[in-house]
């Protein structure tokens, strides 16, 4: 295997996690890419993979390595395009990950859009609210919703959201509307709990205002919280998109909004080496026309 091939096929074990898929990707054996890799890690005189009976993981090392083929083979792919005149059209699996709500709601009829315009384009979306490591996890874009601390990834800002508090009708005509923070003691409360950090609720434009209390109902689950709030059981905090077409309908009602903490930014997070990928590119501009409408 020359050693163009040998890039690409540490590149596919490296996104698959798998010498097997890796192999049926590249329409080789399972021996010819693991032998591909061994002699590229002689070659290197580094281990690039950490192989067990149960997965396959990138050493830093192979971390490292992973950026520098991937960027290397995007600029023999746009040197290519260039030579023969192509314009680079997305094309391919694009990689994307996003929280699963903002996912469900915002990405993914970006998402079949783009796949309408650009036939010759495959998307694979995971949906999961844990923080996800692109390289090791072989991803082309996340959505991050989250101030971001300085990285040598690149951030596009698509929008921003707000945490706002919010009852059912039903619910504040039986127990009245709180009238300030400190009011809220006097309700049920509906915690999602990555929004009851330390067992409080935050407020003003400065964060100084916060709430210590016991939730009423305490769930892992933001639809669950918010599904509580919709059959009256108390006042839940969620982010903006998750219940504006509920409070749109009146079927959720916006409390204290004189005191919802500051904007959350939305941002697309890539690796820098993927910021010229067609792919990536017609994500982005999809989702900042998507914001802009």
């Amino acid at each position: 295997m020359d050693q163009l091939d040998a890039i690409r096929t540490f590149i596919a074990v490296a996104e698959h996690k798998s010498f097997a898929e890796a192999a049926r990707t590249r329409r080789i054996s399972p021996t010819a890419a693991s032998r591909a890799i061994s002699d590229m890690e002689t070659r290197l005189g580094v281990l690039l993979l950490r192989r067990t009976t149960r997965s396959v993981q990138l050493t830093p090392e192979g971390a490292t390595y992973l950026e520098h083929c991937r960027l290397a083979l995007a600029e023999l792919d746009s040197a290519a395009s260039s030579l023969s005149g192509e314009n680079t059209q997305p094309r391919g699996v694009l990689i994307v990950t996003a929280p699963v709500v903002f996912g469900r709601m915002k990405v993914l009829p970006v998402t079949l859009d783009l796949m309408r315009r650009h036939p010759g384009l495959s998307v694979r979306l995971t949906l999961t609210d844990r923080v996800v490591r692109l390289v090791d996890e072989g991803i082309d874009v996340a959505v991050r919703i989250a101030h971001l601390a300085d990285s040598a990834l690149r951030a596009v800002r698509v929008g921003e959201t707000r945490r706002v508090l919010v009852a059912s009708p039903a619910y504040l005509e039986e127990r009245g509307y709180p009238t300030s923070v400190a009011a809220l003691h006097d309700h049920d409360l509906i915690a999602f709990d990555n929004f009851a950090q330390n067992g409080e609720w935050r407020f003003s434009t400065d964060g100084r205002m916060a709430i210590r209390f016991e939730p009423r109902l305490l769930t892992n689950s933001v639809d669950a919280a918010i599904d509580a709030a919709l059959a009256g059981g108390g006042i839940t905090r969620a982010l903006s998109y998750q219940v504006e077409r509920h409070v749109e309908s009146g079927r959720l009602v916006p409390l204290l909004p004189e005191h919802d903490p500051p904007q959350v930014p939305v941002s697309l997070v890539f690796q820098a080496n993927r910021a010229r990928s067609a792919n990536v590119r017609a994500f982005v501009e999809a989702m900042r026309a998507a914001s802009q409408g």
